[in-house]
């Protein structure tokens, strides 16, 4: 992947690679001061400047092998290791990669103000220019390097983000000893069913539980997609020894699954989680008994 059709001389890049090497401190003392990495490194100086000499080696080396405009030169491996991680960091911070990649071209000027300065009396300006050039090149793989690197770091967070909002919105409750119980709210798709059966899964196995209860009092709609997914959680908790109970079918969703031609004969089903909890103890041998509300309370 290029970034653009230059022609970048090899004699030209490696000259620009020798230039980043010998000016190594320089830069490396400016680029500390940059927004991008004083930042991040908010306690030490000294490690900012470490890090941008690590950037520096890997920039010069790109420069050496002449593939300033390749994304896939094996020095910029390292440039996503160092200016990915303060990237992330900044996006983190709630900067877009457009702001991010604004800041990785800020980068460009100090080093070229050093550029014109080495040259300052050298009479060819071709050299010059072409060293400029090359150095603009450089810098704008760069900036794609880094933004690639911001939206796949974006793309994960927001991927982690999902995943735990889907653990969030499916708690698994310990009712009683060896029951578990997990009321579901929402609609049910096939990742968020996928969470459903390995959070009770693991819970049957953590609490040692017998029993089991979906509740699906909060579940708007039942179509096959969705029984099906019960279905399946019911026979995953089955092979781990634990019976499982849903709970919580309303009129409505029991029509939809009557019509359907859905078949839960197998499966145990309670009108709501507080029955579902007393058939879970009785099965268990503990006596559960109603008493009226007037006679509730201590004597």
């Amino acid at each position: 992947m290029q970034v653009a059709d230059h022609d970048t001389a090899p004699g030209t890049a490696k000259e620009l690679g020798a230039f980043l090497e010998r000016r190594r401190e320089q830069i490396a003392q400016r680029w500390a001061d940059a927004a991008l990495f004083r930042t991040v490194f908010t306690v030490s100086r000294d490690e900012a400047v470490e890090a941008c000499k690590a950037v520096l080696d890997a920039l010069a080396d790109v420069s050496r092998s002449g593939r300033l405009e390749d994304v896939e030169a094996p020095g910029f491996g390292t440039v996503r290791d160092q200016l990915g991680r303060m990237a992330a960091a900044r996006a983190r911070a709630g900067f877009t990669p457009v702001q991010i990649a604004g800041e990785v071209a800020g980068l460009r000027e100090p080093v070229t103000t050093l550029l014109h300065a080495e040259f300052q009396d050298d009479a060819d300006d071709e050299r010059v220019t072409a060293c400029t050039q090359a150095l603009a090149v450089l810098t704008s793989t760069l900036r794609l390097v880094i933004m690639e690197t911001t939206v796949s770091a974006g793309e994960e967070l927001i991927a982690r983000q999902r995943q735990q909002l889907l653990e969030v919105a499916t708690p698994v409750i310990k009712l009683w000893d060896g029951v578990v119980a997990v009321p579901l709210i929402g609609t049910l798709d096939s990742a968020r069913s996928q969470v459903v059966m390995e959070s009770l899964l693991e819970a049957i196995v953590d609490q040692r539980a017998a029993h089991a209860i979906l509740d699906i009092t909060g579940v708007p709609t039942v179509d096959s997609l969705v029984a099906q997914h019960l279905m399946k959680t019911v026979a995953a908790a089955r092979l781990m020894g634990a019976e499982c109970i849903v709970s919580g079918i309303r009129p409505a969703i029991a029509q939809t699954i009557v019509q359907l031609g859905i078949d839960l004969g197998s499966i145990i089903t309670r009108a709501g989680l507080a029955d579902a909890l007393a058939y879970a103890l009785t099965q268990q041998g503990i006596v559960v008994s109603a008493r009226p509300v007037a006679e509730a309370g201590p004597r």
